[in-house]
């Protein structure tokens, strides 16, 4: 995906006490971070911030990690995050690339994943860089809790089947599956809208969600 590069982006970025800067060295450290033993909630690709911002928000109990590799959409998450008059000491975000995860956080150290319209990367020889791929799910394994959950959303349907076909693959668990979210009930119960999901289902596109967890046989 191209994006247009904002001018400063990086050095705000950098000076943002929102940021941890150097985050490999929080690693197995993130209770010390936060101040706190909370649970960690991480949203990878987190765009402008306005799910994990909402949930960081609702649910003081919880710690949230929000990730972005870009800077130019971090700094839009950033300068939201400014006008909020009410301090969030539950939510820190981080300007990385997802596959250093297992760098940045130890094993078990993470209780929950979101992955909300995550770049489809269309072309098959990319296929191992969707965010909800085997080898990304491999990731994940590494740094959840044993009974850790990664919660996908999206409203691209090849993308949906292809994260339904992974996660068996890489013999994960289907805690629940909805083709059509915002007319299913249960799973739409306390659903916190990204930009996009807003945008999609404005347009008629039904949104798609799964969740899984890691608790596959021979794990308790």
């Amino acid at each position: 995906m191209r994006l247009k590069n904002v001018p400063g982006a990086r050095e705000a970025v950098a000076a943002s006490p929102f940021v941890i800067q150097e985050p490999e060295k929080a690693r197995g450290r993130w209770a010390e971070i936060f101040g706190n033993p909370n649970p960690i909630f991480i949203e990878v690709g987190m765009g402008k911030g306005k799910f994990i911002t909402e949930l960081a928000l609702a649910h003081p109990e919880r710690n949230y990690i929000g990730i972005e590799r870009y800077s130019s959409v971090l700094l839009r998450a950033l300068q939201k995050r400014e006008l909020i008059p009410q301090d969030m000491p539950n939510l820190y975000y981080l300007c990385i690339d997802a596959q250093d995860m297992p760098e940045i956080f130890a094993p078990g150290e993470v209780s929950h994943i979101y992955l909300n319209f995550s770049d489809p990367w269309p072309k098959d020889r990319h296929a191992k860089r969707r965010l909800p791929s085997r080898q990304f799910l491999e990731r994940y394994d590494r740094i959840l809790a044993e009974d850790g959950k990664v919660e996908f959303k999206t409203d691209n349907r090849g993308l949906f089947d292809f994260a339904l076909e992974e996660y068996q693959a890489a013999g994960w668990t289907l805690e629940a599956c909805t083709f059509d979210l915002h007319h299913d009930p249960v799973m739409n119960e306390g659903n916190v809208m990204t930009e996009y999901e807003e945008k999609f289902s404005a347009q008629g596109n039904p949104i798609h969600k799964m969740i899984i967890s890691r608790e596959r046989a021979g794990i308790h």
